[in-house]
């Protein structure tokens, strides 16, 4: 009997150890935060030990007075990452320069132990050596995104003459924002897209404004790929992301700034993931970006995938893909760059629709990118309003139809979303099947008409008939 108790005591004793060694207490405790902290602000860890959920109200920090805060966890054994936010990733904490902070490591042995830690600034409130030009802006640091219930800060770039003209100007829209324009914000460097397209205006450069969007963190490779990839277990939301875009985000641009709307003046850029959901978004809406900036693309990341919905997609009008790599990355990304770039071939595509280059002494890295941005810019949008011309050239966007050839929908491009428009189909019998108005940004029901050539015209609001030309399947 005594033996039996002495087992029993021994093992319960040995559970109750093993519990502590991976179960025992880890104490974060804010020694200092930066001095523009907002009063009152929550401060949450966020990390490992509760699936990097940003506002997590169970892992709010309890103030200790003086500036400081403290909160105790529990985690298992192991390698612990976190970080700390006011309760998104929007407001962040950030490095010394209010830039990208990698996340903490901490590796617990299971003794009760308690980290002194340091806040050093928030990302969304910044440091203080911003290299952002002044016509750089930051439009809203924590705009919806209602397809996939986030919020994210989007940056502006606005060209030098915007304030004192009535131009109206293309529109790039670009990815990993922090990278773009502020070396404060950037976690590996800056693009400097301000300083180019500033230089690129003295010398006679129409303008383009730049709408930066900044990547979701944690998010990022669910966002930059409609695919998954299995061994990653991530992405499978670039579909809502691309829908964001051109649903959410291009609606407001293009309502409160004055933007050249049409998919000719349209583009999309971005690098790695980034160039990716770039090309995906090109070819997946047509009918608003026709042109886009591939740089070092991490196509492998969606396999066959990329080439293959490309291939799937004929061409539906004019446009312009600038693919780019680095002699010095790994020989796959050319490879898989390549494959894309043939299957625009496959698609319809004109060969002097895509520029192709392997840079020799490029790297998959942002002073590569930052090098290469001016030429690209140069080569999308040549022979459009961003060409070098006139002080005062104003072209207006061309109104297109796409698909073209169609079926039972079609969408008009040159047409802001929500504007109004008269719109008239008429065969070349010159029967007219539609008198109507149109709206920008929805469909128009073509389902009835009869296989054949069709002239659609268009007026907007104080403006000239503009007629093109329609296949109806």
């Amino acid at each position: 009997m005594q033996k039996l108790f002495r087992l029993v005591f021994f093992s319960l004793l040995a559970l109750h150890g093993s519990w502590q060694m991976t179960h025992a207490q880890l104490t974060l405790k804010v020694i200092s935060v930066p001095t523009n902290t907002p009063p009152g602000a929550n401060i949450h860890a966020v990390g490992t030990f509760n699936g990097w959920n940003p506002s997590d109200a169970t892992k709010i920090l309890t103030p200790l007075g003086n500036g400081q805060y403290s909160i105790t966890l529990t985690p298992p054994v192991g390698e612990v990452k976190f970080k700390f936010t006011r309760g998104s990733w929007t407001t962040v904490e950030g490095n010394a320069n209010g830039g990208f902070l990698p996340d903490r490591v901490h590796n617990y042995n299971g003794q009760p132990t308690t980290l002194d830690l340091t806040i050093l600034s928030w990302e969304d409130l910044g440091g203080n050596n911003s290299t952002a030009a002044p016509n750089v802006s930051i439009m809203d640091n924590n705009f919806y995104m209602p397809q996939l219930n986030r919020y994210r800060r989007i940056w502006l770039y606005l060209p030098p003459d915007y304030a004192t003209t009535s131009k109206k100007y293309p529109v790039l829209y670009m990815h990993d924002g922090q990278n773009l324009f502020d070396a404060a914000t950037s976690f590996s460097g800056e693009w400097e897209v301000d300083e180019s397209l500033n230089s690129l205006h003295q010398q006679g450069d129409y303008g383009c404004i730049v709408v930066g969007i900044d990547n979701g963190g944690i998010d990022r490779l669910n966002e930059y790929s409609p695919w998954v990839n299995v061994q990653y277990n991530a992405g499978g939301q670039g579909d809502e992301y691309v829908d964001f875009i051109v649903n959410t985000l291009k609606p407001h641009i293009d309502s409160t700034y004055r933007t050249l709307p049409g998919r000719t003046t349209t583009g999309t850029m971005g690098s790695s993931m980034g160039g990716l959901i770039s090309m995906y978004a090109f070819s997946e809406r047509q009918d608003v970006f026709s042109r886009a900036g591939i740089f070092s693309p991490a196509f492998w990341f969606g396999g066959n995938s990329p080439a293959n919905h490309v291939a799937a997609h004929p061409r539906q009008g004019e446009a312009r893909v600038y693919f780019l790599a680095g002699g010095q990355e790994p020989v796959s990304v050319a490879q898989n760059m390549q494959a894309v770039a043939d299957s625009m071939m496959a698609a319809g595509f004109l060969n002097d629709e895509k520029f192709f280059a392997v840079v020799s002494d490029g790297q998959h890295s942002e002073w590569f990118w930052r090098r290469e941005f001016p030429d690209a810019y140069k080569w999308l949008f040549q022979n459009t309003a961003s060409a070098v011309g006139g002080p005062n050239a104003e072209p207006d966007a061309p109104i297109e139809i796409f698909p073209n050839p169609t079926g039972s929908w079609v969408r008009l491009s040159g047409v802001a979303t929500g504007e109004r428009v008269d719109l008239q189909i008429v065969g070349s019998d010159g029967r007219v099947w539609r008198d109507s108005i149109a709206v920008g940004g929805e469909p128009v029901w073509t389902g009835n008409l009869p296989a054949g050539l069709y002239f659609v015209k268009v007026k907007k609001q104080d403006g000239k008939w503009v007629t093109t030309k329609m296949i109806r399947q």
